[in-house]
């Protein structure tokens, strides 16, 4: 179901996908700046998803524990098949690069994947078989639903369908993907400087307060991808299908 909506009192929304000065080369954003326009935009947290991540988890913890709302780190790793949402990880391990070995670690570490910006660019092909994510398993013809069984779909915990940075069409391809599979679909910004924080959000349907509590809602699918939150206009994505 599709439909504007107000999150409840005892919701949390966090954007999950923001990029910031402290690991991410290609974004403006710093993190000081992220934290104060989360605030005043009324997100209650941020998940910094950093191409390099933070090389001192202390340093993280002591900045976080100073903005005044939840912040948790969290990786956007480059594998061989595509962009990877990654929380539970302190930083970048050898050989996560290789998504096979990536899942391995998360699960090890109890940590949870989200397939990023699945449906990027795509449309802007003759054929999807240049792309990792799909290799030669698709044609832009195909439905999403059959895309989604290029293998990284069955890798990872979630797919983000709403990316701030990606086109409507294409997060709607995502979300048509994410539903075929059963999964309920993440939203994140992939902002990389003020503008666009909070338009792909994740509403939790209780009280997130920390990294451990993200994690718990994310495994237990207590969640509802949204878009728009940022120009006061949310809409929520109930699915699957």
């Amino acid at each position: 179901m599709i439909g504007k909506s107000a999150p409840s009192q005892s919701d949390s929304i966090f954007d999950l996908h923001p990029h910031t000065t402290k690991g991410s080369s290609d974004s403006n954003l710093s993190p000081e700046e992220l934290a104060r326009e989360a605030k005043r935009l009324g997100l209650h947290g941020v998940c910094l998803t950093e191409h390099s991540g933070w090389h001192s988890p202390i340093e993280f913890q002591e900045f976080a524990h100073e903005q005044g709302l939840v912040v948790v780190r969290g990786l956007e790793v480059a594998t061989d098949m595509g962009h990877v949402l990654v929380f539970g990880l302190d930083g970048y391990l050898p050989g996560i690069l290789d998504l096979r070995e990536l899942r391995r670690v998360v699960i090890e570490r109890r940590g949870y994947m989200v397939l990023a910006h699945p449906f990027r660019n795509s449309l802007k092909t003759l054929a999807l078989d240049t792309s990792p994510l799909v290799g030669k398993e698709a044609r832009p013809r195909r439905s999403p639903r059959d895309t989604a069984r290029a293998p990284i779909f069955q890798w990872v915990d979630e797919i983000e369908v709403v990316n701030g940075a990606t086109s409507d069409e294409e997060n709607r391809m995502a979300l048509e993907a994410a539903w075929s599979l059963g999964r309920r679909g993440t939203g994140g910004s992939d902002a990389h400087s003020t503008h666009g924080i909070g338009r792909g959000v994740t509403v939790f349907h209780g009280l997130v307060r920390d990294q451990k509590d993200l994690l718990e809602a994310l495994g237990t699918g207590s969640f509802t991808p949204g878009e728009g939150f940022n120009s006061g206009r949310l809409t929520l994505f109930e699915g699957p299908l």
